[in-house]
């Protein structure tokens, strides 16, 4: 479910609401002293994925492939 960063135009208080999009459009209309804040979302890198090195069961998979297919240029760490 997403969150939304919602602040009241009255006192100023910012608050953060997790709720579906529907909720959140029924939630501003009937709060009018409420608005919606624009803010970027959390989006999860996956740079650092790229980095770890598979578990050893999966790196012994690794291996039987390359030992079976000549010439295979398959990492495995």
């Amino acid at each position: 479910m997403p969150s939304y960063v919602i602040r009241d135009t009255q006192t100023n208080k910012v608050e953060e609401m997790f709720m579906r999009i529907s909720e959140m459009e029924e939630y501003l209309a009937q709060n009018p002293t409420k608005q919606l804040v624009p803010n970027a979302p959390a989006i999860v890198s996956g740079v650092s994925a790229g980095r770890n090195k598979p578990d050893e069961s999966f790196r012994d998979v690794l291996r039987t492939i390359k030992k079976n297919n000549r010439g295979s240029k398959i990492n495995t760490w």
